[in-house]
């Protein structure tokens, strides 16, 4: 690929998004970012110098401030850590905090693909290609049961659902596909062939060059057209 790109990837957690995301970057030579790890180090740094997670002005200063590069992602990993995080996320001045960094990280050369919950629609909405990654909540579950020896199935669907709830019903930048994304449903799918779905696609997109999406004047849609 011979031509700046970025690619926006969202979808609810244990979707496998993230999977795809980041073999996607891979396959094609771009700089990739996992949204939902800034707000996970917000929530673990919340969580560490024990801060109310519903104070915005606290938590925001927190995100202002953030440092990338001081985290360990191990640390990152975990129900604890999520379920804060999917608190400081439902938070406006903290989204507002950390928008500037995901659209600087966007705009590096040769391109990007970015994954979380609003990529498409807040964070990139001219993204050129734009995926809604999703899966059944018996599929999610089951994929993070797995991940967590031990765990109780019915306490991991709960958290599923109960994040799924906020992360759809926050007034800012709720999880919901772009007008213009195309819908990848991995329930019965592997990685590898969900990885290999998007690579068509994508492949189809630009068999008439590189695209570019635009934002319709009527009705807020998006349509996208070649760019010449």
């Amino acid at each position: 690929m011979n031509q700046s790109i970025i690619i926006a990837i969202d979808g609810p957690s244990a979707s496998g998004k993230g999977t795809v995301a980041r073999s996607l970057a891979k396959t094609l030579g771009l700089h990739y970012l996992d949204t939902g790890s800034l707000y996970r180090m917000v929530g673990l740094t919340v969580q560490r110098q024990g801060l109310d997670p519903n104070d915005e002005e606290t938590v925001a200063a927190v995100a202002a401030s953030l440092n990338p590069v001081s985290y360990n992602d191990a640390d990152l990993r975990g129900e604890l850590i999520g379920g804060y995080a999917s608190k400081v996320a439902a938070l406006p001045k903290v989204r507002a905090a950390l928008l500037k960094f995901q659209r600087d990280f966007a705009s590096q050369s040769p391109g990007a693909v970015l994954d979380g919950r609003d990529i498409g629609t807040v964070v990139c909405p001219r993204s050129d290609i734009k995926f809604f990654v999703t899966a059944s909540v018996e599929a999610r579950t089951q994929r993070r049961f797995l991940e967590m020896p031990g765990s109780d199935f019915n306490a991991v669907k709960a958290d599923i659902l109960a994040r799924d709830e906020r992360d759809q019903s926050r007034q800012i930048a709720p999880l919901k596909p772009a007008a213009d994304a195309i819908i990848i449903d991995t329930s019965a799918i592997t990685a590898q062939q969900a990885l290999q779905e998007c690579l068509r696609v994508i492949l189809k997109l630009r068999a008439n060059g590189p695209l570019k999406t635009q934002v319709s004047e009527r009705g807020g849609g998006t349509k996208r057209t070649p760019r010449r």
